[in-house]
């Protein structure tokens, strides 16, 4: 336990709710949790599920019509065609399948290669089981693409594993198939299992999602991890899902027989309603993000000493904030308590983020209009004036 790390954003979302509790006005821009609910259909399933006493002990791997659901899913939104719904098992949350697809595949000494800035999951995890972090880092030089000649100069005889995650958190960086063809080379030809965080599909802003089980060599050594959080903006009904070739399939089920049993029956139900997802309420989402993106960027780059990019996916703006001349703890020391906006400092998402801030734009227009006004007066800070001059 002590190796393990938290999660900057939650520890930020403590102090915000602190200053609220005091009678602070906050703009939570620190969380990654969209505003939408699910669609009515969704709620109507889950109340109907539980109308219908569905509400016991089910399958251990989950129900075998949601996990035929994804399969279907899959097919129609990624094009993958390899997927049955007995490659899957349901989770309470992305982060408990996260965990034990690594502590399945994982044996201490085993070195794992990950992105830096990324889910701060990833080394934690793997300093928890032993394992051995290794970051491969997203430049702003590179368009925060991996750099693949710096993942195969960081391959070993003790490298296990490889993380992905596109579109990526916290960058919004969406991988070319150029990189992603370049891992899943090095990966076949070092025979590294590949865990493919994909949890940001579908907020996705421009062309087709490429997943990394796509690719050739991949199928039987690609563990995809997915959930309903973002998607679906179903953040408190804990749902995420891994799909893996079938040894690994096994193995995560010995790991849900021994933790957790089984997920909720009844929000199981209300899932595959998600997915199928009659309303277009998912595709309605992606666009209202697109404008608020287009929008709180452009009011970003105005902010002195603050340059960002537009993601090509996910809902963060990754600012740089190095021309600021203070450091991105400050700046967010600053935001935080003297304008009521609460955004979490890079380096909570590994050494490379150090000079730079993410801001959650999943949040309504009018609050985000108001966080860049916040921001702009609080500027005055780090050009040597006093603030709300």
């Amino acid at each position: 336990m002590s190796v393990m790390s938290g999660e900057g954003a939650l520890s930020v979302f403590a102090r915000a709710k602190e200053l609220e509790a005091q009678g602070r006005s906050i703009i939570h821009l620190e969380l990654g949790e969209p505003d939408f609910h699910p669609g009515q259909s969704v709620i109507d399933a889950v109340n109907k599920a539980l109308a219908e006493g569905k509400d016991r002990y089910c399958a251990v791997a989950g129900l075998p019509a949601l996990r035929q659901e994804i399969a279907a899913y899959l097919q129609r939104t990624r094009n993958i065609t390899t997927v049955e719904g007995s490659n899957i098992v349901i989770a309470p949350g992305c982060k408990a399948i996260l965990f034990f697809a690594m502590m399945a595949l994982l044996e201490p000494g085993d070195e794992v290669l990950y992105p830096d800035p990324g889910f701060p999951g990833y080394p934690s995890i793997t300093l928890g089981l032993s394992a051995v972090p290794v970051p491969f880092e997203l430049s702003s030089r590179n368009h925060f693409q991996p750099d693949l000649a710096e993942v195969a100069a960081k391959i070993t005889p003790r490298t296990r594993m490889l993380i992905t995650n596109s579109p990526g958190n916290p960058t919004g960086t969406v991988y070319t198939d150029a990189v992603q063809r370049g891992l899943a080379e090095l990966a076949v030809k070092h025979d590294l299992w590949v865990l493919s965080d994909e949890i940001y599909a579908r907020i996705l802003y421009d062309g087709e999602y490429l997943s990394m089980l796509r690719y050739p060599g991949m199928e039987e050594r690609t563990v995809i991890i997915d959930g309903f959080s973002k998607s679906f903006a179903m953040t408190g009904w804990r749902l995420g899902y891994a799909v893996s070739p079938p040894a690994v399939t096994e193995a995560l089920a010995m790991m849900a027989i021994n933790s957790y049993t089984c997920v909720a029956e009844f929000t199981q139900y209300a899932a595959i309603d998600a997915l199928r997802d009659k309303e277009g309420n998912t595709p309605r989402m992606v666009a209202e993000f697109a404008r608020r993106r287009d929008q709180f960027v452009r009011d970003l780059n105005r902010v002195p000493g603050f340059r960002s990019q537009a993601p090509e996916g996910a809902f963060y703006a990754w600012v740089d904030i190095e021309g600021t001349g203070i450091s991105a703890e400050e700046i967010c020391r600053i935001l935080l308590d003297d304008a009521g906006v609460a955004a979490i400092p890079g380096a909570a998402f590994g050494p490379s983020g150090k000079r730079f801030v993410r801001f959650s734009f999943a949040s309504s227009v009018a609050n985000l209009k108001e966080a860049a006004e916040r921001i702009m007066k609080a500027s005055a800070a780090w050009q040597g004036s006093p603030v709300g001059r």
